[in-house]
């Protein structure tokens, strides 16, 4: 009798959202490593920033940080740079800290993977976006992922970061950008306005909120995307 070879799991590198870290992330995608458990390993980073824990951290802000998060809440940079907050639709000038979380991911590939693909939840899809426009300039030769799936994305509003959406033509990685309709954080009218970057972008959009959809429902389309690159 033949023998039936699986093929190895796809290695994603997963990038979590603000005041999240790497354990929160990882116990909110509980559904989703069960779901595609048989096609892919998700490994988790935290981001390098600490996040202050104010009173304001639940005034409609990303207050992610669940039970078993032993770890700080931290994020990937900071739109206020004095308060060192982060609000998705404040508009800036500058923003703080990004130079050294696109060192943390560097670090990160080269410890950790390699890595088929990257994944981002809210303020992670926006930074994945943004490593997507790096690894397409040839900017940074540690990334060489082969797909990139942004959850709650959306484009930054830090005028310093609008170098990353300049391209003259649409980013070429496969990408699949996943949304609720339901978001009271990132709305989708956000998230689609990153989709014009990419150049096949595919879309899954669900009803709910804030948060990574993993319900049998949604299998058909990860297995779908995924299988490509296995």
């Amino acid at each position: 009798m033949a023998t039936v070879t699986r093929a190895a799991p796809l290695r994603i590198l997963c990038i979590h959202g603000y005041r999240q870290n790497s354990g929160s992330f990882r116990e909110k995608t509980g559904a989703l490593r069960k779901l595609l458990k048989k096609y892919v390993e998700l490994v988790y980073m935290s981001a390098p920033h600490r996040v202050q824990q104010t009173g304001d951290a639940a005034q409609g802000k990303e207050n992610e940080v669940g039970p078993g998060g032993d770890e700080a809440p931290r994020g990937w940079w900071f739109s206020d740079t004095q308060a060192r907050s982060f609000d998705a639709g404040q508009q800036c000038q500058a923003s703080l800290g990004l130079e050294e979380s696109v060192e943390a991911v560097r670090t990160a590939v080269k410890d950790l993977g390699p890595f088929d693909g990257v994944l981002g939840f809210s303020q992670g899809a926006a930074l994945v976006a943004m490593l997507c426009s790096i690894q397409e300039q040839n900017l940074e030769p540690q990334f060489q992922f082969r797909f990139a799936i942004l959850v709650a994305g959306f484009r930054s509003a830090c005028l310093e970061h609008q170098g990353f959406y300049g391209s003259p033509a649409p980013l070429a990685i496969p990408s699949l950008h996943v949304f609720g309709q339901e978001d009271q954080v990132i709305s989708d009218r956000m998230s689609r306005e990153l989709l014009p970057l990419f150049q096949e972008p595919q879309v899954l959009t669900h009803p709910g909120g804030h948060f990574v959809p993993a319900a049998s429902a949604h299998r058909q389309t990860y297995q779908e995307f995924l299988k490509r690159f296995q």
